[in-house]
Parts: C-alpha cells; sequence; structure tokens
C-alpha cells in the first residue's frame, strides 16, 4: 500500500490516494481532485506506473477532493467504482460542479480544476458488503453514510480506506469531522462508525491523512468531537443564527480545540486545508434543521 501525497494547494499531508499493486497491475484508492492530477501522476511515475496502467479506481464517495479526477483516469480506460448513488453524478457533473461553485465561486479552478462526464458503461455501482477480485488482492465495500450518503469504506488485507467517515487527522494531532453539506447525519455516522469497529481493523487509512493505528481510540475521539460540534451549532440553530455571522466564532471554537490538543500554527493551517471549518457551518446548520423538521 503506498500513499501518495497529492500537495493540495501546495500543503503537505492534505489530500491522500493509495496505491495497491496487484498481479495484474495497479488499483488506484481515491484520486484527490483534477487540480492536483499531475503531482498524482508524478506520484504514480515514483512508484513505476503511468496514469494509463490504472484499470481499476475505487472512490470513497465523489466529493470533490476524493473523485474529482476520475474521469482523466476514464479516458485511459479505467472502471470507476463509486456508490450507485454517485452514478448519475459522474456520468453528468454539470449539476456537482454547479453547486460547488456556488460555495467556492471564482476559485473553483484553482481549488479543483475540471470534472468531465464518465460513460455509464465505465462506472460500477457498488453495493453494501460487495466484492471485488483485482488479481491477487480482495477489496469489500462498506456503505457508511454520515459524512456523505455515498459513502463507502473499502476493507482490503486488515486495513479499512475509510475516506472522510473516519475523520481528518493530520500527523500525530487529534482527529476532527468534516461536516460539509448537503447531507450530514450524525446518527448514520455514528452507525458507521460502529461498523467500522466491527470490523476490527489493524489500521485505518484516512484520505485526509494517512495511517491512523490505534482504531478503538481515534474512533471514540472522533465521535466525541462529532458531537461537540454538533453541540456547539444546535443553539445557534435554534436562535435563527445567520451562518456567517457566526462562522468566526466556530472557527475559532475548532482552533481552540486544535490548540489545546497540541497542534502547531502550522498543523493548524494543515488541517484548515484539509478540513475547512467554516463549511461544516453550513453542513452542521443544515443537519439541525432536517432533524427538527423530521
Amino acid at each position: 500500500m503506498q500513499i501518495i501525497d497529492l500537495h493540495f494547494q501546495s500543503i503537505p499531508n492534505a489530500i491522500a490516494s493509495y496505491l495497491i499493486e496487484t498481479d495484474e497491475g495497479p488499483v488506484l484508492i481515491e484520486t484527490g481532485p483534477h487540480s492536483t492530477l499531475p503531482r498524482l501522476e508524478a506520484g504514480l511515475h515514483e512508484c513505476g506506473y503511468q496514469l494509463r496502467d490504472i484499470q481499476h479506481v475505487f472512490l470513497t464517495h465523489i466529493h470533490l477532493d476524493h473523485a474529482g479526477a476520475a474521469w482523466a483516469f476514464a479516458q485511459n480506460g479505467a472502471k470507476i467504482y463509486v456508490h450507485p448513488v454517485g452514478i448519475p453524478h459522474l456520468a453528468n457533473p454539470e449539476k456537482l460542479m454547479a453547486s460547488a461553485a456556488q460555495i467556492y465561486q471564482d476559485n473553483m479552478d484553482r481549488l479543483w480544476g475540471q470534472m468531465k462526464p464518465i460513460p455509464n458503461n465505465q462506472l460500477v455501482g457498488v453495493e453494501h458488503e460487495a466484492k471485488f477480485q483485482i488479481g491477487n488482492k480482495s477489496l469489500r465495500a462498506l456503505h457508511t453514510p454520515g459524512h456523505a450518503t455515498h459513502h463507502i469504506a473499502w476493507v482490503i488485507d486488515g486495513q479499512i480506506i475509510a475516506g472522510d467517515v473516519a475523520g481528518v487527522k493530520i500527523g500525530e494531532g487529534p482527529v476532527v469531522p468534516p461536516c460539509p453539506p448537503p447531507d450530514i447525519n450524525i446518527e448514520d455516522w455514528e452507525r458507521s462508525i460502529q461498523i467500522l469497529l466491527a470490523e476490527a481493523p489493524e489500521e485505518l487509512l484516512l484520505t485526509h491523512f494517512g495511517r491512523a493505528c490505534n482504531v478503538s481510540e481515534h474512533l471514540s475521539d472522533l465521535k466525541t468531537e462529532l458531537r461537540a460540534w454538533a453541540n456547539w451549532m444546535k443553539p445557534h440553530y435554534l436562535q435563527g443564527s445567520d451562518p456567517k455571522e457566526i462562522t468566526p466564532d466556530f472557527q475559532a471554537f475548532v482552533q481552540k480545540r486544535l490548540e489545546k490538543k497540541g497542534v502547531s500554527k502550522e498543523g493548524l493551517q494543515q488541517y484548515e486545508i484539509a478540513n475547512p471549518s467554516w463549511m461544516s457551518v453550513a453542513g452542521l446548520m443544515r443537519y439541525w434543521h432536517k432533524k427538527n423538521k423530521s
């Protein structure tokens, strides 16, 4: 298992792709955004491969920082394995990109690059517990909603490549929950954490970023932090607060918690690049709105 650091926004340890070598050729899990494709190609080359050598790409979900470059591999003939809910968005990404453009506006190209359609015959819809044998390697899918309704964690060789459902952890820093809109669901996320725990993996492999070895402690800390973030937001939702007005306060809340756990100034920058805390304001406000309506 090779970790390829995509150096998103020239920051190390923010977004990873995972290269798995099999006796039928290399497999990639996560492509990162199209904006980091040159760095991904360089990383593949360092491992002895070209982009065209990747004929199987497994995605945890379709957010741009995880799947934005999948189309480039499809153009070279790769099959793209994704949750069934994600297939229409990869086949026709206009809606996905338009939604992102509302958030990122003029920064779309700089942050994410392009996203082109992937032919339906190259998209493989993945059900819960589906197994795929690529040469001498077996991958098993776990539907793990909470961060996204269409999220999959991939089990391979006693490890779980966990996307975002196992949180964001930079180096030796603490784990934090990425909570962007539109479909954060705390209860689903907690159930997904239990799914991961039931697998008893040797380690978790995070897209943001790298290996988490003490799995039980890591996931317990994630659950605690997820509830702390959600509970901070609840009274602001109930008071009808303007998300823009409370964003600085939430950012300060997150920063203080990270600093209390020993995160340096450089580390704070890495966390903010990997998991912009301002995005969690909209995601958690939306969560409480939907919960209030149910």
